[in-house]
Order: structure tokens, then C-alpha cells, then sequence
């Protein structure tokens, strides 16, 4: 038997562990990155109303959001609050294992295309240009809310984030922070006058197809938004 050397497999776990986060920030190197308008701390809608009112709504009406409003949902998924890079929704260990992409049809200044949420920084990165609602709904089981809204929001998770330091059991931490973030974007829509819906069922590797994701990044969530339909 070959006996390891104990600096080169400490060496392996690390760049195992560094390349998806590399990979992402190599994709984001590639475009410039287009700056948010800056989210509001104070709105007209109390917590205990947004809970109240907040229903799944799978209908939208054929109108674009603005940027404001994507811009507002996307802090409420992931936004920076505190200058140590603590974020809208609790984290364990604070290891943010969740990135946020958007997949945008209908926005007001904002060209059809997939985009990927920076938290610092409050931005996005282009991952590539184009409508791709219709291939989004195709991966979820041909669901119309998908190919309906005028964007979509996908929660996806680098697991290792947060295994390294807790083992299996952080597969579980990662779905209950993907879960307080989805319920941060719900109650938000409320607060926007914006209808959403939370869906699980999905082709995993259809949804990374689309998105272009690579490595160990794993699809968790997707969140259609836009105006309520009368």
C-alpha cells in the first residue's frame, strides 16, 4: 500500500473545495457587472400583513416588472445588511452556500437573459443573453407560471459550503437557508404588489442545462414573479 502524503491531500480538499467558487467568480469576471438600484430598508407594508396576504399566485399578467422590484426581491433573497457580510437570511456559520440567478423576459431596462445575483456589491452579471422562460418551464414539468412570468428567480447551492465544516448534516442546513430565503422573497412580493410561487418540482439536470451550471452547484428552488392578473 502507497501511503499518502499528508500536505498533498490537504492541498486536494482545498482546490476541491475553492474551484466551484472560482468557477462562478470566473463566469462573472467575463461580463460587466450592471449595478442594482440601491433596495429600501422601510416599506408601506407591515410584516404581520405581507404574512397575512401572502397566497401562491401561478397567473400573471403580460406586463414587465421594473428593475426596482427585481432589484428589491433579489436583496430580500440574499442582500448584504451588515458591513461583516451578513446577509437577509440566516446562515449556518455564516457560509452562504446559496446563489441567486435570474432568469429574466419581461424586466424594464434589462435585456431578456440569464443573470447571476453579487450580494457585495449589490449586482448582476450576465450569464447569457436571451429569453430562456420557455426552456425553464420545459426543465419544471412544462409549468406555465414559469414560462408566464416576466422573470424568474432560481435558488441554487454549492453544498460543500457548508458540509466542510458540518458534515451531512449541513445538506440540511442548506435547505432550510434555501427555505428562509424563498419565504423572504414571498413576503416581499407581497409588500411589491407582485404575485409569486414557490417550486420544487423540477429535472435537476435540466434546470443546470439551462442555467449553464457546472461542478457540484445544484438547483434548489424556482420563484416566478410578476403583476397579478385580473
Amino acid at each position: 500500500m502507497i501511503s499518502a502524503n499528508p500536505l498533498a491531500l490537504s492541498l486536494i480538499i482545498a482546490f476541491a473545495l475553492v474551484l466551484p467558487v472560482f468557477s462562478v467568480g470566473l463566469r462573472s469576471a467575463l461580463a460587466d457587472p450592471i449595478q442594482l438600484p440601491e433596495p429600501k430598508y422601510d416599506g408601506n407594508v407591515s410584516v404581520e400583513k405581507a404574512l397575512f396576504e401572502r397566497r401562491s399566485i401561478r397567473n400573471y399578467a403580460d406586463e414587465a416588472v421594473t428593475l426596482v422590484d427585481v432589484s428589491q426581491l433579489l436583496w430580500a433573497a440574499q442582500g448584504i445588511t451588515d458591513p461583516a457580510g451578513y446577509r437577509t437570511a440566516p446562515s449556518a456559520g455564516a457560509l452562504y452556500p446559496l446563489e441567486v440567478y435570474l432568469v429574466a423576459g419581461k424586466v424594464a431596462s434589462l435585456p431578456a437573459g440569464i443573470y447571476r445575483y453579487k450580494p457585495r456589491g449589490h449586482e448582476l452579471v450576465k450569464v447569457m443573453d436571451g429569453d430562456k422562460r420557455a426552456e425553464l418551464g420545459a426543465a419544471a414539468l412544462g409549468q406555465t407560471s414559469l414560462k408566464q412570468a416576466p422573470v424568474s428567480l432560481v435558488l441554487t447551492s454549492f453544498y460543500e459550503r457548508t458540509t466542510q465544516k458540518y458534515g451531512d448534516r449541513g445538506i440540511r442546513y442548506v435547505h432550510m437557508e434555501a427555505g428562509h430565503a424563498a419565504e423572504n422573497v414571498c413576503l416581499q412580493a407581497v409588500s411589491l404588489g407582485l404575485g409569486t410561487v414557490v417550486i420544487g418540482a423540477f429535472y435537476d439536470d435540466d434546470v443546470k442545462k439551462v442555467l449553464q451550471l457546472g461542478g457540484s452547484e445544484e438547483p434548489l428552488y424556482l420563484i416566478p414573479f410578476g403583476k397579478r392578473s385580473h
